[in-house]
This record gives structure tokens, C-alpha cells and sequence, in this order.
């Protein structure tokens, strides 16, 4: 056997690469950066890909079972993620390899019966969470999740509106760093724009709150539910750990005309939250002549080096901030 790790597959290894994952019910992820291949001879026999710090596509063989070739895939992994810096791994399988799994020291963080999260720290949710301050668990305690790329005049009224309607409101801003801004200024923009209401605390979402832009649909058959699927461990995730945490009762959105995968996203949040004791508040979008205020606009904006027009649809502590940071 051979095994080899590929930083960017091409031409025959693609391809057959692209039919081994088909064979094994999974969609090939083209966002993968780095791939391990294991052969026998010709034959390709197990794989597993990387993100960044999330594993994915792991498959073996069928013929080959039983033979270690996961925990061959997964060291090869580890050991590219931790010569690029990434310690704490995460990986998305389905309920049945828990088992599988765990033998190779990843643990459970939640699960629906679609999807299971694991990662490679154990008790990671539990000790993030404990580092983030609980401001106050008297009266009405909502929550807003926002990506803020970057925090434009919409966020700040949803913030203001959400604000105004309970007692303590806490806005947790992703971590992820896929967007243009990082999630360093994105936090910094948020915390800048609401720091005149005093029952509002800014946090960060850490890896767990679930996006679209990690969230792998790869071993999914039927592509349209991911959303729904998504949804599903979003809503374990935040009822079973941030939720209690904070002692939230309500979570407040922006409804969503642009983004039918988000629409859909607040649909399913509405549908089930209640279930889990959430009342969940839709906010209707704060417009500017007559269109939606969008975070994509400001992007385009930006590229195009209109800042007269920009300045009109963010906070001056967003414009104020993007300018001192030469984020342009």
C-alpha cells in the first residue's frame, strides 16, 4: 500500500477520487485543501480530506474494512492540520461511526439523526462556553446570531429593535474566518456600533454555531434537505448548550428577501424553536430606497470604492472603523 497526501487534485486522481466517494454514498466537496489517498497498487482503497480545521469526506473501502485505513487517513490529517497550526479538529460523519470515531480520540459535541459533530478536544463546547461572561439571567433574555460582514445600519436596527424588546440581549457574532472581513473586526465592528445600549453583550459564536460555509453536505443524498439538516443540529447545538447558558428565551432574525437558503433557514428556526421553549422573532429588514440594506451591497461598494454611498447604510462606527483599518 501507498499512501500519499494531495494538496490540489486533478485529471485521473480526481476523477477517480470523485467516483471512490460516489461508491460510498458521499459527494465529492471541491473545498477541500488537502487530500490523503491511500493505494493498493492502482486501486484506490481509503481517503479523507481537510478544510482548515474540519475533516471530511473519510471513506474506506469496503473490501479493505477492518484493515486500521481510517485511523491511517485520519493520522495522516492530524499531522497537516497541526504543521499548519490547527490543534483543535472537528469532523461531521453520520450517527452510526460514533463509535469508529471515538476509538480515534474524537468526541460527540451534538448530534441529530442526519449528522453527528465530533472534535478532537474533549468537552470543547462545555470549557468554550465557560469562557464567554454571563451578563445577567433576569427577565427577558433574547439572543441575535449575526455574521456582520461588515455591520451595516440593518444590523444595528435589528440590535436596537431586539434590544428594546427584552430585558438583556446578547449578540453572538461567527467566529468563522471565511468572510472578507475577519472575525477579529467583525466582532470589533459589532461591539463599536451597540455600545450605547447598555443591555446588549457582544460574543463571539466560537466554532459551534453551524454556517453554511462549513456545514458539509457531502454525505448527503438529497441535497435540498440540507438546510433543514443544518437547522436540525444548529437548533441541538444552541437549545442544549447556549441557551441554558445564558438562560435564553427568545432569538430574534432579520427577515430574509434576498437569501432563499436563509429564508429557509428562519422558516425551520421558527417552526422548531418554540419547541424547544424559544419564541423566535422575525424582524422585518430596514430598507434604503426601497431595497433591503445587505452586507453583500456594502462589499460591492467597497470593491468599487464607493464610500459616499457606503457611509449612507453603516453605523459612523463602521465607516469610521473600515477607513482607520484601510479595509478597502
Amino acid at each position: 500500500m501507498n499512501t500519499e497526501i494531495v494538496s490540489r487534485l486533478c485529471g485521473r486522481k480526481l476523477n477517480i477520487w470523485t467516483d471512490f466517494l460516489k461508491n460510498a454514498s458521499l459527494e465529492a466537496d471541491m473545498s477541500v485543501k488537502q487530500t490523503v489517498l491511500v493505494w493498493d497498487g492502482d486501486s484506490l482503497i481509503a481517503t479523507g480530506s481537510r478544510d482548515g480545521n474540519i475533516l471530511k469526506c473519510i471513506a474506506v473501502d469496503s473490501a479493505h474494512q477492518g484493515e486500521g485505513l481510517t485511523s491511517t487517513v485520519i493520522t495522516e490529517l492530524r499531522k497537516s492540520a497541526f504543521e499548519e497550526g490547527f490543534t483543535h479538529l472537528f469532523l461531521y460523519t453520520k450517527p452510526k461511526n460514533k463509535d469508529m470515531f471515538s476509538s480515534l480520540f474524537f468526541y460527540p459535541v451534538e448530534q441529530t439523526g442526519d449528522v453527528l459533530l465530533m472534535e478532537s478536544i474533549k468537552d470543547g463546547m462545555e470549557n468554550f462556553l465557560n469562557t464567554l461572561p454571563v451578563k445577567s439571567t433576569k427577565g427577558v433574555i433574547g439572543s441575535a446570531v449575526m455574521n456582520c460582514n461588515p455591520f451595516t445600519l440593518g444590523h444595528l436596527y435589528l440590535a436596537e429593535t431586539a434590544a428594546a424588546d427584552c430585558d438583556h440581549l446578547y449578540i453572538f457574532v461567527l467566529s468563522e474566518d471565511k468572510s472578507k472581513f475577519s472575525a477579529e473586526d467583525r466582532i470589533n465592528m459589532v461591539r463599536l456600533g451597540v455600545q450605547h445600549l447598555k443591555n446588549v453583550t457582544v460574543l463571539p459564536t466560537g466554532p459551534y454555531m453551524i454556517s453554511s460555509a462549513t456545514f458539509p453536505t457531502y454525505f448527503l443524498k438529497n441535497r435540498e434537505s440540507a438546510a433543514q439538516i443544518q437547522c436540525g443540529l444548529d437548533i441541538e447545538i444552541f437549545t442544549k448548550h447556549y441557551a441554558p447558558k445564558f438562560s435564553i428565551t427568545k432569538r430574534y432574525v432579520g427577515n430574509e428577501p434576498l437569501s432563499p437558503m436563509t429564508a429557509e433557514y428562519n422558516r425551520a428556526l421558527k417552526e422548531n424553536l418554540p419547541q424547544k421553549g424559544i419564541e423566535l422573532i422575525e424582524i422585518p429588514r430596514l430598507e434604503d430606497g426601497g431595497n433591503p440594506i445587505s452586507a453583500s451591497y456594502v462589499r460591492k461598494l467597497l470593491e468599487s470604492g464607493e464610500l459616499d454611498k457606503v457611509k449612507k447604510i453603516v453605523p459612523s462606527t463602521t465607516y469610521e472603523y473600515i477607513k482607520a483599518n484601510k479595509l478597502f
